[in-house]
């Protein structure tokens, strides 16, 4: 999933080797995206894990997260973040668990409709896209419950607000 002209992260997050690929426009809205990431998998690798292993998270605009969400799901539109499972099944340090792809331009749209920072809305997309990488969904009315309350025990201990309130930018 890496591009040429991007600046690839790798970084241990808690047990988990993490690479971050994020684009220099979503760099250029805030540099501590990377940093964001890294902190948001690891704590929901804490509380909805433990996982050994790695994965990857690229951060990148409207048009490749479409490429990828029309490639894989035929859905010819771009999404907030997308979670591509592995099929590697072998038990420890080896075990690569999978790629997370977060649209930024997307994220920044819904965060400023949302009255929310950039950097908490990537965090959640984060967690959320982990939490599915290690089997957690939301198909079902009890599954969604599950996972959103993780959601908000991971992003409370980030000192991030409960994303499942809306709040309107206009007040």
């Amino acid at each position: 999933m890496n591009e040429p002209d991007h600046d690839t992260i790798c970084v241990d997050a808690g047990g988990l080797a993490l690479e971050i690929d994020v684009s220099p426009d979503a760099a250029s809205l805030d540099a501590n995206l990377p940093a964001v990431i890294a902190s948001a998998v690891s704590a929901a690798n804490e509380i909805g894990g433990p996982e050994e292993g790695a994965l990857t998270v690229v951060v990148d605009d409207d048009e490749r997260i479409r490429a990828l969400n029309k490639l894989w799901r035929g859905v010819d539109k771009p999404t907030n973040v997308l979670s591509f499972p592995s099929a590697d099944t072998q038990p420890g340090p080896a075990t690569y668990l999978g790629d997370i792809a977060i649209s930024y331009e997307t994220a920044a749209r819904e965060a400023a409709t949302e009255d929310k920072s950039l950097a908490d809305h990537i965090a959640h997309l984060a967690v959320h896209g982990f939490l599915h990488l290690v089997g957690y969904d939301h198909e079902s009315d009890q599954e969604a419950e599950e996972m959103e309350g993780l959601e908000r025990v991971i992003l409370a201990r980030l000192g991030v607000s409960d994303p499942y309130i809306v709040h309107s930018a206009e007040g």
